[in-house]
């Protein structure tokens, strides 16, 4: 078997199969686990997620690196605190009522560090895949020892290819498979910081969503810092001015005034896309994670449904290999179906909703967020959706409104 991309997702991926005794090739452009960029990443794991990392023995050494974050809010800047959600309320519906706060990175560490101990595994560092094919019974795949396109190239063959190569995926490229959706016009700017909301803003979550007709933000606790995250508006595409520390102290005293100022530990900005793959698979190579769908990390679905998309391909290739292909015929659709119609629609609307403009719009959005936080039965639901844990039926659910 061949799993391409070291990230969370094929990292995921090649444990699954590995540990039901398959052979595993990893093909990793980079050094795996190792990224430089972790502080900009994804950081949340969702219950669902934590179910599926606990049945592959790594949810605790993941959560020795984490923050549990039961309890999550809706914020407008003018009023405040609009609504507090309690993630004990869907305690009887998984073993993880929480999200847990840790790097991506320390999940591709841990899950790295597993598979170099299983003698069926092979890891390839600094191996660029080129292609991958279905060729028969086996898939043929093309790896390059250099990123130069001049680089030769050795073949590689397996029953089946998971390719977890990311957004660029030069699989999903090589299959000629469309990646249609859209770019944000503006681009997303991440703030960490040592300072202590918590201090500052009395009574306040470890996970915020602040809304706001001029500058909506989301503000975060991770296990090292607090990690602020703004839109840049596309009259401020000028990425030299959006990174200027007193441009990034403007926006961290518009939260709380803090006379000593911020210390900025990392920043960084970035584009976002919404974006789903025309195919998932192709003969006997399946796509997931970023290769097979993007979308804004309003609500942290991405790398969550990724690592979905990496479990159940996995179990497809292992059922079909035991001679049951149904799993491996729903995979496309299934999954597909998750990002198009759940994961895409909802992070979309969160966006919208923490940038809505109309004031009587914002008061309705709002007087809805305290009717539901004050219900039990209606925060339940809410909570299931905004977890992921009603993902494979609640199409076009909103998961703030």
């Amino acid at each position: 078997m061949t799993v391409v991309g070291l990230g969370p997702v094929g990292a995921t991926a090649a444990l699954k199969l590995a540990l039901r005794g398959l052979r595993v090739n990893v093909f990793e452009a980079g050094l795996a686990g190792d990224g430089e960029l972790g502080e900009s990443r994804a950081s949340t794991f969702h219950p669902p997620t934590l179910e599926i990392l606990d049945e592959l023995g790594v949810s605790e050494a993941l959560h020795e690196t984490g923050l549990v974050s039961d309890t999550y809010q809706y914020r407008d800047r003018a009023e405040g605190l609009v609504a507090h959600f309690d993630l004990a309320e869907i305690a009887e519906d998984t073993r993880f009522p929480y999200r847990l706060q840790s790097e991506q990175q320390n999940l591709v560490r841990i899950i790295r560090d597993r598979l170099a101990e299983l003698p069926n595994v092979r890891l390839f560092q600094n191996a660029h895949v080129r292609s991958a094919e279905t060729d028969g019974e086996e898939t043929v795949v093309k790896v390059a020892g250099s990123a130069d396109p001049g680089a030769p190239a050795v073949e590689y063959r397996s029953r089946w290819v998971i390719a977890a190569d990311g957004a660029h995926s030069p699989i999903r490229h090589a299959l000629d498979i469309g990646f249609p959706g859209i770019t944000y016009p503006e681009q997303f700017l991440v703030v960490s910081t040592n300072v202590d909301f918590a201090e500052l803003i009395p009574g306040i979550a470890s996970v915020n969503y602040i809304s706001d007709p001029r500058e909506w933000l989301v503000l975060l606790r991770t296990p090292l810092h607090w990690r602020a995250l703004f839109p840049i508006s596309p009259d401020e595409q000028d990425a030299a001015t959006a990174l200027d520390p007193d441009e990034i102290q403007r926006r961290l005293q518009a939260i709380a005034p803090h006379p000593d100022g911020y210390d900025i530990v990392h920043s960084r900005i970035y584009r976002v896309h919404q974006r789903v793959a025309d195919r998932f698979r192709v003969g006997r190579v399946l796509l997931a994670g970023d290769a097979a769908h993007l979308n804004n990390p309003l609500g942290g679905m991405g790398m969550n449904s990724g690592i979905h998309d990496a479990a159940m391909a996995a179990e497809a290739i292992l059922a079909a290999e035991a001679g049951d292909t149904a799993l491996l015929e729903s995979y496309e659709e299934t999954r597909r179906s998750v990002a198009h119609d759940y994961v895409r629609v909802v992070t979309h609307e969160n966006r919208d909703m923490l940038r809505e403009e109309d004031p009587a719009e914002r008061k309705r959005q709002n007087d809805h967020m305290r009717r539901t936080a004050a219900d039990p039965e209606l925060a339940r639901a809410h909570l299931l959706r905004s977890s992921m844990l009603a993902s494979r039926i609640a199409r076009g659910a909103r998961a703030l409104t």
